[in-house]
């Protein structure tokens, strides 16, 4: 199952400049997902990290691979219209740079779930060279319900 950037966006609530997935390229609901971020010299993190070198922040990296797992469990029937939430970061490592022109593959697969809690096991890759791994806890919630 393919994903542009209208399906993402009636899945998961990130919105430009925050939306860090360009398309989904495999999809199985609540098992995992593979998407992918075209980086441009024109992304807005680019004007200040760093001027001289442009190198995509490795946070930004981890949220956009939490976002394709967020895809992938929020695809599920019984959590559509709810919100993924970090709980934690795990092993996380950094182990090269993104820069401009740079199409980076986002590969997350859940690997535990249990109630509105879950961790998903994360790999950013660039030309097949992988460049940030991570264990990623999530916790759904309902953002209607926190209000009340």
């Amino acid at each position: 199952m393919k994903l542009g950037i209208k399906e993402i966006e009636q899945i998961i609530p990130h919105r430009h400049p925050f939306l860090l997935v360009d398309y989904i390229e495999e999809l199985e609901p609540g098992v995992g997902a593979v998407g992918y971020k075209c980086v441009t010299f024109h992304e807005d993190f680019f004007r200040g990290h760093f001027p001289q070198e442009p190198v995509m922040p490795g946070v930004l990296t981890v949220e956009a691979l939490a976002q394709v797992g967020a895809v992938a469990i929020l695809s599920l029937e019984e959590n559509r219209g709810k919100t993924a939430y970090f709980g934690g970061i795990k092993n996380c490592r950094f182990r090269g740079k993104i820069v401009p022109g740079d199409k980076v593959k986002l590969e997350t697969k859940i690997i535990k779930s249990k109630g509105a809690i879950g961790v998903g096991k994360a790999v950013a890759s660039v030309d097949g060279n992988i460049v940030v791994t991570a264990e990623l806890t999530f916790a759904i919630s309902n953002p209607k319900e926190e209000g009340e």
